[in-house]
């Protein structure tokens, strides 16, 4: 489907509603990503298209954004080698210097491998103390273990510095302690049997965990146990309390390692609900925060996007391409449209 064109109908849309929650597996149609590896693709004439595109008259942006959003990561990677054989200029410094505004912050990031995008961002938000919590969440807790560790090798690469450094000088407490431990890893992997046993007794150990001492609690199972077997924890932890979990962290919990817990819990319950909420959210601004829009949007288009977008249109009544459509202006609309691919019914 185009960007401008085809919409989905019924049939797509209850078939990717059927699939919510599962973001790394596969529908029978196919991947839950909005940009799949074009079929078509001629690695030269995509890079004689981009030499044009910013050596003529003007830049053409409409056909960079064409290019770059219509190709996978790997095709894109491919495309900047062949740009610097045959022209011998860095395709990625090219239009850094043909752009502007948040288009080249798009393009940046979509001509990036993602270990490196990830990276960069994770940085930037472990030194920004406004952002370290949610940004670390949602790239330790929802990227892929082989993703996580690609991430965490660039980022010693880049910046000299391991991120387990990082983020034990620039957080503290708890919050310290659940980053550290997601960057670690070491989730349980899901056998398909169910323990009861061990549900309860994780229930019984959340209730009796409080005071200074439940991080000692909490922090390992959020992070260790498998999201299966978390998400039956909570079901049964409602049922037990007759409160939900998210509940007893805000009454538990204060500050970064609250905040720190409940994005976590969101991540754990429904991957793509979580990244529609922030998406929502980011769109509600005065002013979009199109750093978040232009991370989601890049790093969850060839993974789980068709899954975020039926959880935006399921919860807040509109799709996200409209919404997209009534809140980004300029330039990189067209881009961002192109990522979200078409209108939900």
């Amino acid at each position: 489907m185009s960007a401008s064109g085809g919409k989905m109908g019924p049939s797509l849309t209850q078939e990717i509603l059927s699939h919510l929650g599962l973001a790394s597996k596969t529908a029978a149609w196919g991947t839950l990503g909005t940009l799949r590896t074009f079929l078509n693709f001629s690695v030269d004439k995509d890079a004689q298209r981009l030499l044009r595109a910013i050596t003529g008259q003007g830049v053409d942006r409409s056909a960079i954004v064409d290019v770059l959003t219509n190709r996978s990561r790997e095709q894109r990677q491919l495309i900047s080698r062949a740009f610097q054989e045959r022209t011998q200029q860095d395709l990625l410094k090219s239009l850094r210097a043909a752009l502007s505004g948040n288009l080249e912050r798009i393009v940046m990031a979509l001509l990036q491998p993602a270990a490196r995008f990830d990276a960069q961002e994770l940085r930037t938000a472990l030194k920004a103390s406004d952002s370290a919590v949610d940004v670390a969440i949602e790239i330790l807790a929802t990227r892929t273990p082989p993703r996580l560790q690609e991430c965490l090798a660039v980022y010693k690469h880049d910046f000299q510095v391991e991120a387990v450094d990082d983020i034990t000088s620039q957080t503290n407490g708890m919050l310290r302690d659940l980053l550290l431990a997601l960057v670690k890893g070491g989730r349980d992997s899901y056998s398909g049997i169910i323990d009861y046993n061990l549900a309860e007794q994780d229930v019984r150990a959340l209730q009796r965990a409080e005071g200074p001492s439940a991080e000692e609690t909490w922090v390992p199972l959020l992070t260790q146990r498998n999201p299966e077997h978390l998400i039956r924890v909570f079901d049964q932890y409602q049922r037990s309390t007759g409160q939900e979990l998210e509940e007893a962290v805000q009454n538990r919990f204060h500050g970064d390692a609250q905040a720190a817990l409940l994005g976590l819990a969101s991540v754990i319950k429904n991957t793509p609900l979580y990244f529609a909420d922030k998406l929502h959210q980011a769109l509600q601004e005065t002013e979009p925060n199109y750093q978040v829009l232009i991370r989601i949007l890049i790093s969850r288009c060839e993974t789980d996007l068709l899954s975020i977008r039926a959880e935006f249109k399921k919860k807040f009544g509109k799709s996200l391409y409209s919404s997209l459509q009534d809140a980004v202006k300029g330039d990189c609309q067209s881009a961002l449209l192109a990522l979200c691919r078409a209108e939900d019914m």
